[in-house]
Formats: structure tokens, C-alpha cells, sequence
């Protein structure tokens, strides 16, 4: 099962130094200094924000079945241990091709809208003009509203075009045409709803998640065929506006990384946003970890830069606690900037 196969992925990954939680938080793309730490750290990129809806309930309901086949021990304090079979479990390929951290869950947005075009369309098709619209967030009508006005849907033609940039670009994809399928059948059109997940976890005998994942799947590469050709595709294009996160930084971070360009002090900053100083550290790490020009000399020397990544690399840890045992003269703050940094290279 594809959920069960991503959590062992990212099981083993931790190399058993986070707890189980630690996934739960990266699966339903939480924004915290800790959860943006382990994606770069343990380069986890792909799996961030797949499951935003995600619920602790199914969660340990995913963990459970995996300790049930004896893939992950797990202990009381919330941590766990892979176990031989898991670990081979893990190492299997991937069939699907995930790309969370650009997407951020905003995959689903490009999918309303274009729901929402399609239903408007296929109305208009048929002569009929008012409707009860399918996506209620206002964001989305407004911004469809927006894009039928702009390519004059008065004429007619725009359904067709919409249909057929729809044919090529999912042709030109590389995904299982289920996948495709999944996609299709969750449209919905003038007198034909889009089939729930549950009918689709029935008719594809698999679960629900299994086919929540496989459709993000197909959107993620879907998206990123659409916004790599705009002249092959312009209406797609149109829709998947804003929808690519490519600002590496959550939004309380590039405040702080503006103010620090600026030549603040970290207690400048933090006087100024008014948070602590270890907030603002966390937002420091978190610049570190995504732009490989960022210089962390004024923190810590490359002498102690080098001690901490050979420590980490010999002992096979990204535990801060172990590290400082090791290396005791070095702060919290210098261990995390120079693992940030060394996993940006």
C-alpha cells in the first residue's frame, strides 16, 4: 500500500532519531522551525504537505498495521526502531513521483479552479445558466469568474480548448494511467458529479489514501508540465498561476532574512518582530538550509563547521543532544547552522 510505503520511507530516513510524530507533522506539511528543519536535513522534500488533511487517527491507524507486520517496533516515548524486513520494505522503488515542497498542497487549488471552469462551461453548453456552484471558497469563484471573463467564454469556443490542452498535457505525462483516470473521474461536468474517493478506493480496489495519494501524485507532475510549456498550454497556465511555491522560506522567515540583509543583529530582529531569539535562530537555520549562498561564518567558523559534520558523519547521527556531548563548545544554534548547511551541499 502506497501509504504505508512512503511512511517507511521516511521512517527509515530519520534513521530512528524523530519520534513518530515527527512524520505525522511532515505528511500534513506543518510550518514549524522543527518540521521545515527535518525536511532539509533529511532532504524529505517530496513528502511535505501530501496529506494536509491528514488526521492523528489515520495516522496511528497507518503505524499500527505497520508494527502489525512487523516493519517498526515502537517504543513508549514515541520513538521507534525499524526492523530488517521494514528496512528492506523501504528500500523498494517508489512507483509515484511526489513533489510536496514546491506544492505545498496548493495542487488542490488548481484543481478547483479547473473543476469549477469545467462545470461552468458544460452548463453553458447546455443552455443552462444558473447552477449551484461545485467549489464554494470564494478565492476560487473569484478567480475563475476572472479567468472566464478574460477569454470571452461567451463565445463558446472556450470548452473545447480547455478539453483539448487537457488531452495533450496528460498524454505528454509519464504516470500510470490510472493515475490519469483518478484525475478525470474527479471532475465534475452538467449532470455528471465527480465520484468520491470512496467510490474510486471500491472501483480500484485500493484505499482511500492509497488514491488520495496516487491523484497528488498525478497533479504534482501534471502542474509541473503545464507551468515548464505556457505556449503549449495557456489556459492550463492561466489556472496554475501562484500555485508553484518556489520562496523556500516560510513567510515569518523572510521577514526575518529581509531584516538580516539589512544588516540587523539577531537581537536587533528579534526586538523588532518582537519574537524570542530562538525564533529567530530557527528562521537563520531555516536560511541556511535553502539558499546555498548563505554565509554562517559570522556564526560559527568553518574549524567547528567541519568538526560537527565529521561528528555527525561518523557517528551516523543528526541528534543535536549526541553532538554536543561530542563537541561541547559549540551551541544548539552553531549545531543546527552548520547541519543546515551541510545538508544544502
Amino acid at each position: 500500500m502506497l501509504i504505508q510505503q512512503i511512511l517507511l520511507k521516511i521512517f527509515t530516513t530519520f534513521q530512528n532519531e524523530r519520534t513518530l510524530s515527527a512524520a505525522f507533522h511532515l505528511l500534513k506539511g506543518k510550518r514549524s522551525g522543527q518540521t521545515i528543519q527535518d525536511v532539509g536535513l533529511f532532504q524529505l522534500h517530496p513528502f511535505f504537505g501530501l496529506l494536509p488533511k491528514l488526521t492523528r487517527g489515520q495516522f496511528d491507524e497507518q503505524v499500527d498495521l505497520l508494527f502489525a507486520k512487523n516493519y517498526i517496533l515502537i517504543e513508549e516515548n514515541g520513538y521507534y526502531h525499524m526492523t530488517e524486513i521494514g528496512i528492506k520494505q523501504a528500500s523498494e522503488v517508489l512507483l509515484f513521483h511526489f513533489d510536496g515542497w514546491h506544492y505545498r498542497g496548493n495542487e488542490h487549488v488548481f484543481f478547483a479552479r479547473l473543476s469549477l471552469v469545467l462545470q461552468s462551461l458544460s452548463h453553458q453548453a447546455a443552455g443552462i445558466k444558473s447552477f449551484i456552484a461545485i467549489e464554494k471558497d470564494e478565492d476560487v469563484q473569484r478567480f475563475v469568474r476572472e479567468f472566464l471573463v478574460g477569454n470571452q467564454f461567451q463565445q463558446q469556443s472556450l470548452q473545447m480548448k480547455v478539453y483539448l490542452e487537457m488531452e495533450r498535457s496528460l498524454e505528454k505525462i509519464q504516470v500510470d494511467e490510472q493515475v490519469k483516470t483518478i484525475i478525470v473521474y474527479r471532475l465534475s461536468g452538467f449532470q455528471e458529479p465527480g465520484l468520491t474517493w470512496q467510490q474510486m478506493a471500491f472501483g480500484f480496489h485500493r484505499q482511500e489514501m492509497d488514491i488520495q495519494l496516487m491523484y497528488v501524485s498525478g497533479l504534482h507532475l501534471w502542474l509541473n508540465g503545464i507551468l515548464d510549456d505556457a505556449q503549449s498550454y495557456p489556459y492550463l497556465y492561466q489556472l496554475a498561476q501562484g500555485i508553484r511555491v518556489d520562496l523556500m522560506l516560510t513567510s515569518s522567515a523572510n521577514e526575518t532574512a529581509k531584516l538580516y540583509s539589512k544588516g540587523h543583529s539577531l537581537e536587533q530582529i528579534s526586538a523588532i518582530r518582537r519574537l524570542k531569539l530562538n525564533t529567530i535562530e530557527d528562521h537563520i537555520v531555516e536560511l541556511a538550509m535553502n539558499d546555498r549562498k548563505f554565509d554562517i561564518q559570522p556564526f560559527i567558523n568553518i574549524e567547528d563547521q567541519q568538526l560537527i559534520i565529521n561528528a555527525s558523519e561518523d557517528y551516523q547521527t543528526k541528534k543535536l543532544k549526541v553532538l554536543r556531548e561530542i563537541i561541547p563548545h559549540v551551541s544548539y544554534f552553531q549545531l543546527r547552522l552548520a547541519l543546515a548547511k551541510g545538508a544544502n551541499h
